[in-house]
This record gives structure tokens, C-alpha cells and sequence, in this order.
């Protein structure tokens, strides 16, 4: 696929998030096609076959969900869901319904084009090129390395616990918060074997209450983003839990 072909189809009642988005991702080198609701949205997937698509869950009519559904009946796109709500219901249902991410409002434009140049990865497509500079553009300063907090390192699995970051072997592997909390706790213990239970304490502020289905869930999407730069850092103990590889 030639990188200036990618196209992203943006579905989004607000005009205001569409507008974000196409710009983020324009800066970033790939097209967009837009839509104002569910159903201009399947006809724009039909019409012009992008990609990835990003969704909105909460739209009248027909909401992101519905689409996403739709869109599985014929096509297996990419789909990452944008919410302004951080119900772990709705992160569950989209899962299962077949998408690749979730990122929930407000959010950086900065971290959902890493996202999708993610999934692009993960599928095999081609993330576009930095756009070249013009003769007349003059460079902008470098800024300076901000410098790392503490990190916790096992083989070639790394955590800046200060700056939310995670690499394997250097390589930088873009996390949710919920995935670097559940990662940081099997860091914690190398070796040990955590029962769902407690990736849940570690994971969610005291109170909060998930299902083992969606433990499971973010633990399917780390391993995906993980097999992404080669790695494999988690392993399951059949009817207890998980626990922290080698990381060789």
C-alpha cells in the first residue's frame, strides 16, 4: 500500500472533533475523509474504502457501536472508538465488537495519531512518510531530552514510571493507562503469578469493580502491542492468572 494512499474515515457528530482530528492526522501525512453521523459514515466506507476508521460511540441515531457492526458484516478495517465517556461497559462492547483501540475524550491529538500509526503496524500498513521540508521552511530548535524519571527494567522491557512510557528492547510501545498500570504490577514481582483479581486492584482506583472478561481484554491488547516490536512479555497460568516473562 503507497503511503499517500492511506485514507482514515473520521465518523463524528461534533464538527469540532472532526476538525482536530483531520488536522493531527493531515500534520501526520495521511488523507481523511470525514462524516457527520453513523449513517454517512457507512456510505463514505462504502464509497471510498479507507484504511482505518475512527468512531465516535455516542452519536443520535446511529452511534459508533452500531456502525462498527455493521462494518464487521463485510470488512475487517481497523476501528479505534473515541468516547467522552470512560465507561469500562462501553471499552468492553467495542472490544468485542471488533475494534482495535479506544481512546477516550478529551484526548492529545498527539497520542491518538500514535495509536493509529500503531494499528496501521499491527495490520501491515504503511505509516506515511515525514513530509519534507520546504526551501524556505526555516528548522525549528530542538528541543532538549526531557530527562527520565524513575524506571523499572526487566531483560528488555523498560518503564519510566514519570513520563507513562514503555519500551521493549528500546523500542517504544505506546500504553493506555490502564495497560501501563497493569504492566508496572506484574514488573512489581517478576515471576509471580497475579490472579485477575489483583491486576484489577492495581489497574482501577479502590472501588471500582470490572469483570475478569475485561482484564483479559487489556491484557490482549498489550500482548498485541508487544508482538508489534517482537515482543511476547506476559504468560498465562491456566486457572489463576498471569504473570511476567523472561523478557529476553
Amino acid at each position: 500500500m503507497n503511503a499517500s494512499t492511506t485514507q482514515i474515515l473520521v465518523v463524528d457528530d461534533d464538527a469540532n472533533i472532526r476538525q482536530v482530528v483531520r488536522f493531527a492526522l493531515e500534520q501526520a501525512g495521511y488523507g481523511v475523509i470525514e462524516a457527520e453521523n453513523g449513517a454517512a459514515g457507512l456510505q463514505r466506507f462504502e464509497e471510498c474504502a479507507p484504511q482505518l476508521v475512527i468512531l465516535d460511540v455516542m452519536m443520535p441515531e446511529m452511534g459508533g457501536t452500531e456502525v462498527c457492526r455493521q462494518i464487521r458484516r463485510a470488512s475487517q478495517v481497523p476501528v479505534l472508538f473515541l468516547s467522552s465517556r470512560d465507561d469500562e461497559i462501553d471499552r468492553v462492547v467495542g472490544l468485542e465488537l471488533g475494534g482495535d483501540d479506544y481512546v477516550t475524550k478529551p484526548f492529545s491529538p498527539r497520542e491518538l495519531v500514535a495509536r493509529v500509526k500503531a494499528i496501521l503496524r499491527r495490520v501491515g500498513a504503511t505509516t506515511p512518510p515525514a513530509p519534507a521540508p520546504t526551501p524556505e521552511a526555516v528548522p525549528a530548535p530542538v528541543a532538549e531530552p526531557r530527562p527520565s524519571g524513575e524506571q523499572i527494567t526487566h531483560g528488555v522491557l523498560e518503564l519510566d514510571l514519570d513520563l507513562y512510557q514503555a519500551s521493549w528492547r528500546g523500542e517504544s510501545v505506546v500504553l493506555t493507562r490502564r495497560e501501563f498500570e497493569l504492566l508496572r504490577a506484574l514488573l512489581g514481582y517478576p515471576g509471580k503469578v497475579y490472579s485477575r483479581g489483583e491486576l484489577m486492584s492495581a489497574a482501577y482506583d479502590m472501588g471500582t469493580v470490572v469483570s475478569d472478561r475485561t482484564i483479559d481484554s487489556h491484557i490482549r491488547r498489550l500482548r498485541r502491542k508487544f508482538e508489534d516490536v517482537g515482543g511476547e512479555p506476559i504468560e498465562t497460568v491456566h486457572g489463576i492468572g498471569y504473570r511476567l516473562g523472561d523478557c529476553r
